[in-house]
């Protein structure tokens, strides 16, 4: 709802033509923003919404990018997937989420990690998309900021907002404070862990050398009586690739991990690119497999306090009594396990995200936010925020058993991890960083300091 009380009082004298301009006013007239949209996805109904937009600098004096917020208005409560496909400042600096407003509205905020919008200048193609989660079709053209016209047009139906002030476009529905965006400190102010994987498997020297451990113990989680294996984890292409398999038997189930060996991690930002499997790469399927990249403490007892744990879980064929696909954010104040008592609070979606995802969790000033892909998953806090430093893990690993005939094996794998210590990294920003390191040569950095 436009707010400006006084300017729409003002505006009932005025011919109607004032009352439009009044509505689409600029924040001050020395800062003058525009924007133009068209679609590349026309239809009433489609698989995925596909915005393009153009932001122009009218004014006279220059706009950090990253005090820009970009709204666009829908209608329905699904749940949806922001993407970037591509874009003229880059992709990398283009973030994208989902704001859920009172009703069955919400919008897609989009924002800039960095950048500036000189006078005169344009951003030139933002082409954008979403779609739902579970990928099903649906109508967009009762959303508020559709429209079916291919060619770039002036749109006042998406907003855009300067340092938190509506600079052009007429909002819809509840309008709350739009997001801040934090502060990043410089890259690698306290520390950087980054890893490529390009090792040549898992005896490989370089991995003890660099930090890791390839697990070979036994214990939970997971099958009791299953073989924790070296053998099943490797490195082709520079891809970390966990191969967990099962005969059915406890006996004949392997499953895999890989853990750093310090726990120097707390606060920061922690991101993996992950890709998770629905099916086995060969055998029937139907196992409750949990494909996970989390961070974790030891529990020194029962109800220790002192506990933590932050994870991605994602059970492709359910388990924990969930009949199939779902993904789990599960932030950890402690447990016991005999009797089975857990302290977590949980996010989780259920619908199959097999495939390559950025997973980032940002861990600062008390809260826990998760991203999936860039978009806000979960945001977790209180009793459950870490207390002590972490190690960081993948593992992929077995529920129970189905008891069914013949070898199924299923593979997670890994393409980077990052971590910044002491740093709220903008998972847009992560990927770049990611991007430059590879750009240089780097495979391996760790300046994060031992504990």
């Amino acid at each position: 709802m436009y707010r400006n009380i006084g300017k729409v009082v003002l505006s009932l004298a005025l011919p109607l033509v004032l009352v439009v301009v009044a509505l689409v006013a600029p924040a001050s007239a020395q800062q003058s923003v525009r924007l133009q949209y068209r679609t590349s996805a026309p239809g009433a109904t489609t698989a995925q919404a596909e915005p393009w937009l153009q932001l122009f600098n009218d004014g006279t004096t220059t706009i950090p990018l990253n005090q820009v917020k970009i709204r666009y208005y829908l209608t329905g409560t699904e749940t949806y997937r922001f993407a970037c496909s591509w874009a003229v400042v880059g992709c990398s600096t283009v973030t994208g989420q989902f704001v859920r407003q009172s009703g069955a509205d919400q919008y897609l905020e989009v924002g800039f990690t960095s950048g500036n919008l000189a006078p005169g200048a344009n951003t030139g193609d933002l082409q954008l998309r979403f779609y739902r989660a579970d990928w099903q079709t649906f109508t967009q053209s009762d959303d508020y900021s559709y429209g079916s016209n291919t060619a770039y047009t002036n749109w006042d139906k998406v907003t855009v907002h300067v340092n938190g002030q509506l600079a052009w476009g007429r909002p819809n529905g509840t309008e709350p404070t739009p997001t801040p965006t934090p502060t990043v400190p410089p890259t690698g102010s306290a520390g950087v862990l980054f890893d490529d994987f390009t090792y040549t498997g898992s005896s490989d020297p370089r991995l003890a050398q660099r930090g890791w451990t390839v697990r070979s113990n036994s214990g939970g989680p997971g099958v009791p009586g299953a073989t924790w294996s070296p053998s099943a984890v490797s490195f082709p292409g520079g891809l970390l690739t966990l191969d967990s398999s099962t005969n059915g038997t406890a006996a004949g189930t392997v499953q895999t991990e890989l853990s750093t060996a310090n726990r120097k991690f707390f606060e920061g930002t922690y991101a993996a690119r992950v890709r998770f499997s629905d099916a086995p790469t060969g055998g029937p399927d139907g196992e409750h497999v949990v494909q996970t990249f989390f961070t974790i403490t030891p529990l020194r007892y029962n109800l220790d306090p002192d506990y933590g744990e932050l994870d991605f879980e994602y059970l492709p064929n359910g388990g924990w009594g969930e009949p199939s696909n779902i993904l789990y954010t599960t932030s950890w104040e402690t447990y016991q396990a005999d009797p089975w008592q857990a302290v977590n609070t949980h996010t989780e979606e259920r619908v199959s995200f097999a495939g390559w995802h950025d997973l980032v969790i940002q861990v600062s000033g008390g809260r826990i936010r998760y991203y999936v892909d860039g978009r806000l998953f979960a945001d977790h806090g209180d009793i459950y925020y870490p207390e002590t430093p972490m190690w960081i893990m993948f593992n992929q690993w077995f529920i129970d058993l189905q008891g069914a005939t013949g070898t199924r094996t299923y593979r997670q794998q890994v393409d980077w991890l990052y971590y910044s210590k002491n740093e709220v990294v903008p998972p847009a920003d992560v990927t770049g960083r990611v991007a430059s390191l590879r750009a240089a040569g780097t495979s391996f950095t760790d300046t994060v300091p031992n504990p």
